[in-house]
């Protein structure tokens, strides 16, 4: 008897112990379920993977028939690559040049002129087929590069042009002169200010303002008040989504050290909000509104067009029940829901994508366009969220603060911008904003399909993206077919268009008609054959094969 009973303790204490970690155990993997299935929801596996994969480059001979492509269709692509090399150095000299020269000191730009394609065809691309990064003038809805060649803007500025360069020109102008009085004075308001929160409390429906110099630092600070607030350290963030580039929103590729409080889940899922409801220590919710245009995917690029996987789902009538449900979750549970509108702030509706899907937020970040063209950062939320200390601890601070934050002239030139936001007949410009541009992608979509060309677009309101119906490995090749044609496409390419709200109809017909003839020249160059029964996989295999003959040195 006396042996069994350090073993009856023992076996008490374990079954104990395994009760204890059960519960853990079961948070554990619902939150494994609620992560997308993806490298885009894993990033501790896409830094791993990324590690792996080994650089290599194709020669001449196999960059036009990396695809197996037979003899005739290879000369059929190097024949229009060097015919594009030929028009680019004709018509881009002095931008080229100067690009060159800068690149040897812009690390930024070292960085954007190797990833705007596969990394197997950079070189080649690099040498040939070298961009401009320089205009010198805007008019309308075109900009003008060194050389003189006028370009339909596809590029929106990242995000910042909503209403024409025109529109931000006058804000600028007109604030520098109501800003010249006191100049670069820092510290002290500008009395202009407090026009600035009235209206911002106003459009956002919310308490509180805090001023911040950049779209990055402004949601920095709503995630810091958030924790702050609740006592809680997680953060939720949705795969795919983009915050801006510090650590805790970008625990994958491109941070060096992978942030330990950050959950990335998946979009529209109803085991994230199983997720959401049963954990104790998330205080936030970050939200992007431009992932309803391609939920749990990345923000896509040419330079990651490896095949022709890349797709618009955007359902507005879904993802604003997917808010609903997240705004439900997040009030039962004492989540703070943020909603990022860095990039689409007053793009979608003029009181933002909170008024255009109809959710509230807990906060909302705003940078980019509201500062009529100027850098600025803006945090808008709830008064109890807002405090940057507690009455009853008064060395319990959350703290926050920054040379630039409220600059004269940034100031200024954001109340030019609200006060023309303001205007009923400038509001007017939203009306129809959705079927108006619905209703020209889809124009562009059935010329494009009428033309037997395997491109498509998809949108949300004047934000699109570009896919493809066929497979094939050189789809990136049409942002330069693009280009030729006097689109001016940020360094994503085809990724992401971004039209301004003063595109006409006659403006758009132009840009239409000069997209159809790049895709019918890039067709005709032979860059989108493919053998028969070539798929999505088979070129991911094939891929994967050339890595690891590189990896292995086959």
């Amino acid at each position: 008897m006396e042996t069994s009973l350090p073993i009856l303790s023992l076996s008490a204490a374990a079954l104990a112990g395994a009760a204890a970690a059960f519960p853990k155990i079961q948070a554990r993997i619902a939150l494994s379920r609620a992560k997308h299935r993806s490298l885009t929801g894993h990033s501790k596996m896409s830094k791993m993977v990324a590690r792996m994969v080994p650089h290599y480059e194709f020669d001449i001979d196999d960059f036009f028939r990396s695809d197996g492509a037979p003899k005739d269709v290879a000369m059929q692509r190097q024949d229009g690559f060097f015919r594009l090399a030929g028009l680019y150095g004709d018509r881009y000299p002095k931008g080229r040049a100067l690009t060159a020269e800068v690149t040897e000191r812009i690390s930024d730009l070292q960085f954007t002129e190797t990833y705007r394609v596969p990394f197997q065809y950079s070189r080649l691309v690099r040498e040939h087929l070298g961009t401009s990064a320089f205009v010198e003038a805007s008019s309308g809805v075109t900009v003008t590069d060194v050389d003189g060649n006028v370009f339909y803007d596809l590029t929106g500025s990242y995000g910042v042009n909503i209403f024409g360069n025109d529109f931000y020109k006058e804000c600028i102008a007109e604030g520098e002169k109501r800003a010249h009085a006191l100049g670069p004075v820092l510290g002290p308001y500008h009395p202009v200010i407090a026009d600035n929160v009235k209206r911002l409390c106003e459009l956002s429906g919310l308490d509180e303002v805090s001023f911040h110099m950049s779209g990055t630092e402004a949601v920095m600070q709503a995630v810091r008040l958030a924790r702050y607030h609740t006592r809680r350290k997680r953060l939720v963030r949705f795969a795919g989504a983009y915050h801006g580039w510090w650590g805790d929103v970008q625990p994958g590729v491109g941070n060096p050290v992978s942030p330990h409080e950050t959950f990335t889940l998946a979009d529209m899922s109803e085991k994230t909000l199983h997720v959401l409801r049963t954990r104790n220590d998330i205080a936030c919710v970050l939200v992007n509104p431009l992932q309803a245009l391609h939920p749990n995917s990345n923000a896509p690029g040419d330079s990651a067009l490896v095949d022709s996987s890349r797709s618009s789902k955007y359902d507005r009538a879904a993802y604003t029940e997917w808010l609903k449900k997240l705004r439900e979750v997040c009030t039962e549970r004492g989540i703070v829901l943020i909603f990022d509108e860095v990039f689409v702030g007053f793009r979608l509706a003029a009181g933002g994508a909170q008024e255009y899907f109809g959710v509230k937020a807990d906060m909302a970040t705003y940078g980019k366009s509201l500062a009529g063209g100027l850098p600025v950062g803006v945090v808008c939320g709830r008064k109890d969220l807002m405090r940057r200390f507690r009455d009853d601890r008064p060395a319990d601070i959350c703290f926050a603060r920054g040379t630039f934050n409220s600059h004269p002239y940034v100031m200024t030139a954001m109340d030019e911008f609200l006060s023309r936001l303001a205007s009923p007949n400038f509001r007017s410009i939203y009306n129809g904003l959705d079927e108006t541009w619905n209703g020209r992608a889809k124009a562009l979509d059935d010329r494009l399909k009428a033309a037997g060309l395997p491109v498509r677009v998809g949108n949300i309101s004047s934000i699109w993206t570009v896919y493809y119906t066929e497979p094939s490995r050189y789809n990136w090749m049409l942002q330069y077919y693009l280009r030729a044609e006097g689109l001016a496409l940020s360094w994503v390419g085809t990724g992401r268009l971004i039209f301004t709200l003063n595109y006409t109809d006659a403006d758009f017909a132009e840009v239409s008609d000069r997209f159809v003839a790049a895709a019918e020249k890039m067709k005709r160059d032979g860059w989108w054959w493919h053998k028969p029964g070539l798929t999505n996989k088979n070129i991911k295999r094939q891929i994967l094969k050339e890595m690891v003959a590189v990896r292995f040195g086959r």
